[in-house]
């Protein structure tokens, strides 16, 4: 197939924006990408796709996000930390059902997929809402998802026993480390190698030295990825002043540091710590829409890049952000900085394209095949329909997508080679059956957990 006449935004090594641009598509992979009238005069008998008018970027690459949460949209905003997680989103997930797990996992790649996100990393998904049933959705819709299995042995945040999680969904050693490698085993490289297994870590508190250790050892052995939330909040900083280390040294001293761990959120670091994680090759996930409504604080995104950090960007989960449209999330990276430091050259539109589609490839670990627009690599791709008047006119494409597109505006993705979104539709799902059943879920979660007096708005309905 020839997709011919957009504006290619390449990421290549050079950076290359190709006006007039044409990509051959092959089976799963790019054949070949140049400008429409030298690849259409190559390859004549090719069937053609014309996208005059349209941009072309990456595949977008979520480094953090919630599957499960995107059930639970809405039901706790304007909430401090600790009433949202202890007495909200706990408990009502702490009600899930393996059937609500599969929902919810549907629901989540509907609207990545037609927000243009054909990647992401699933950050810990807990035994309750069924690991099968999330491979399963991935698997049927034709995304591309790291998928990770929770590991935990503690019951509480930052081991404060006032943070308590929800019996529903304590897990010990056997359920989680042993059940994450049993799912890796078993799912680890199927649904034509867009499924990969990774552990979930709890944060620091929630999971015991030993147990790191067992799991970081099993990491490095099978060579299964590590995700993990640090350093979101004060009481993260608390946990680690307590055992006299800055959140870095203590992550160093359980073996979490290295190319193979994505850390997410990284809002309370000092120095050392930025030395440390450049040092080591480990991965920062950035999450400014979620960091900014719990109040957590706001990363030090701009010394981690000057750093030499490698980081990606993610939305987190639906309650705590609201959307899974990472478009939306590229533009707040790249405009909080700006206001934090007094400084609006600090963060550039391009540096959040490269967070969104390169960095994020470079932090799962499958830059060789995805995050660019190359010959050889993947075909993952999004064209993003630029004839609209809240689009026009723009000056620089990658300012354009950054500042003023939105996932509303995505009129087709490709994802290993296959259309997967056309003129807005999803092709691989049936999107009113999916947001049908989870709107039905979502009233029973709330019904079986006894909040439905609490997740309500603050005006009253009549």
């Amino acid at each position: 197939m020839l997709y011919l006449h957009a504006t290619i935004i390449t990421v290549n090594p050079s950076r290359e924006i190709i006006l007039d641009g044409g990509i051959l598509v092959q089976g799963n992979r790019i054949a070949d990408i140049g400008k429409s009238n030298m690849i259409f005069g190559k390859y004549k008998d090719e069937e053609t796709i014309d996208l005059s008018g349209r941009i072309i970027i990456p595949g977008l690459i979520s480094t953090h996000m919630h599957t499960a949460q995107t059930l639970l949209r809405g039901a706790a905003d304007d909430l401090e930390l600790v009433s949202w997680l202890c007495e909200r989103i706990w408990v009502l997930q702490g009600n899930f059902t393996a059937e609500d797990g599969y929902a919810a996992a549907r629901i989540s790649i509907a609207e990545m997929l037609l927000t243009g996100t054909t990647c992401f990393l699933e950050s810990m998904f807990a035994d309750r809402y069924g690991f099968d049933g999330l491979c399963k959705a991935v698997e049927e819709s034709g995304i591309r998802g790291c998928l990770g299995k929770i590991v935990m042995d503690i019951a509480t945040y930052a081991k404060d026993s006032a943070w308590a999680m929800h019996p529903g969904l304590v897990e010990d050693r056997e359920m989680s480390l042993l059940g994450a490698v049993g799912m890796w085993e078993k799912w680890n490289g199927k649904a034509e190698d867009r499924i990969r297994v990774w552990f979930g870590a709890r944060t620091p508190g929630g999971v015991s030295d030993g147990l790191y250790r067992e799991m970081t050892g099993i990491s490095k052995e099978k060579s299964i990825p590590i995700t993990m939330h640090c350093a979101e909040v004060k009481a993260d900083r608390d946990f680690f002043e307590s055992q006299d280390h800055t959140p870095m040294s203590y992550c160093s001293s359980v073996g979490l540091l290295g190319p193979s761990t994505v850390l997410v959120h990284m809002v309370h670091l000092d120095d050392s710590d930025i030395a440390k994680l450049a040092e080591t090759g480990t991965h920062v996930a950035h999450c400014p829409t979620s960091n900014a409504k719990l109040a957590s604080g706001i990363c030090r995104l701009p010394e981690l890049l000057e750093s030499g950090v490698n980081v990606g960007l993610g939305t987190d989960g639906a309650p705590c952000n609201n959307t899974n449209d990472l478009l939306q999330e590229m533009k707040l990276a790249a405009i909080i900085h700006k206001a934090k430091s007094y400084d609006p050259t600090i963060i550039s539109a391009e540096q959040v394209m490269e967070m969104a589609t390169i960095n994020g490839a470079k932090a799962l670990g499958l830059v060789d095949s995805i995050g660019s627009l190359e010959i050889g690599k993947k075909a993952d791709f999004v064209v993003i329909d630029m004839r609209k008047v809240h689009l026009q006119p723009y000056f620089s494409p990658v300012s354009a997508v950054v500042y003023s597109a939105t996932g509303t505006d995505v009129e087709m993705v490709v994802v290993d080679g296959k259309v997967v979104v056309q003129a807005g539709k999803l092709q691989t799902m049936d999107e009113e059956e999916i947001w049908r059943e989870a709107e039905r879920r979502s009233q029973d979660i709330v019904k079986r957990a006894g909040l439905g007096e609490k997740v309500k708005g603050r005006w009253p309905l009549t």
